[in-house]
């Protein structure tokens, strides 16, 4: 975090991207893809501790705030704090969603939705090649 209590920018080549993240982490968080539903590594993982980029090693968001959405992704209510991620409007596919990048690096993480249950109402449905798992215990 700097001083003002942002993220620290991290900007690296496409080159060092490829090289560091591998295939499908590097299509989903450089390229914007989506992975298959029901197929990553923690869409339906029960762990306690906290996702991270996995570009950066950001802090994203805290287990404490998934939930099983049944949409085959990984799903939480809120980011671990507000700044961790931007929130961007996204007319891809014929569609009006709402984007979610990585505030540090601007990798895609996936999209947030309104029809999630907690106190704001946000569904933030994360692709599991942007993340990786740092286990509290």
């Amino acid at each position: 975090m700097t001083h003002d209590g942002h993220p620290e920018r991290v900007e690296k080549d496409d080159e060092v991207w490829r090289a560091e993240l591998g295939a499908d982490s590097y299509a989903v968080l450089r390229c914007s893809a989506t992975e298959p539903p029901f197929t990553g590594a923690f869409w339906d993982s029960k762990g306690d501790g906290v996702y991270r980029c996995r570009g950066c090693s950001a802090a994203l968001f805290d287990s404490t705030t998934k939930f099983d959405s049944g949409t085959g992704w990984p799903s939480f209510t809120d980011p671990v704090v507000a700044d961790a991620v931007r929130v961007t409007e996204d007319l891809t596919h014929g569609m009006r969603r709402l984007e979610v990048v990585c505030a540090a690096c601007d990798g895609h993480l996936g999209h947030v939705f309104p029809d999630g249950p907690g106190p704001g109402g946000l569904r933030y449905c994360i692709n599991s090649a942007s993340l990786d798992f740092a286990d509290r215990g």
